[in-house]
């Protein structure tokens, strides 16, 4: 995946508060896995409030999978590594599988980047059951941008 021209990496440095809901629920879910001292109950009750309990298996899998650095839970901006497997969630739920593979590549070696695809698209379909959609953050950075008027 080229990634010229791509402002920034979508999600990163972005206070936490400004994601979308499922993108949120998800970092929310993420840092509670890393802190909690039973980490798939505790992404489970964060998980039920909308709905999307069922996802809360695939993430862990993820998670293991790709042992990342995450936040503290109330930290006030979206860490680059967080972002970047938001962003590969994002491209998996879409079916965007070689995209979603290239986003795992930022973050883990071929290998551990293979393995964790699977619990990637389980995570993707688990959300979408529960009518949890993740945004395209690339489609939407590469849009031209309305001029400004004035």
């Amino acid at each position: 995946m080229s990634t010229s021209g791509l402002p920034d990496w979508p999600w990163a440095g972005l206070p936490t508060e400004a994601l979308p809901t499922a993108e949120r629920l998800i970092l929310d879910a993420m840092r509670a896995w890393r802190t909690a001292s039973a980490p798939l109950a505790a992404m489970r009750i964060l998980l039920a409030a909308e709905d999307a309990a069922a996802a809360a298996p695939p993430l862990d899998a993820l998670l293991r999978a790709a042992a990342i650095e995450t936040g503290c839970p109330l930290c006030p901006q979206v860490r680059p590594q967080e972002a970047a497997l938001l962003l590969a969630c994002a491209l998996a739920q879409r079916g965007a599988r070689s995209e979603a593979l290239a986003a795992m590549l930022r973050l883990l070696p071929l290998s551990s980047a293979y393995a964790a695809m699977p619990p990637a698209i389980h995570l993707g379909a688990a959300l979408r059951r529960a009518g949890l959609l993740l945004r395209h953050p690339i489609r939407e950075a590469m849009r031209p941008r309305p001029a400004a008027r004035g």
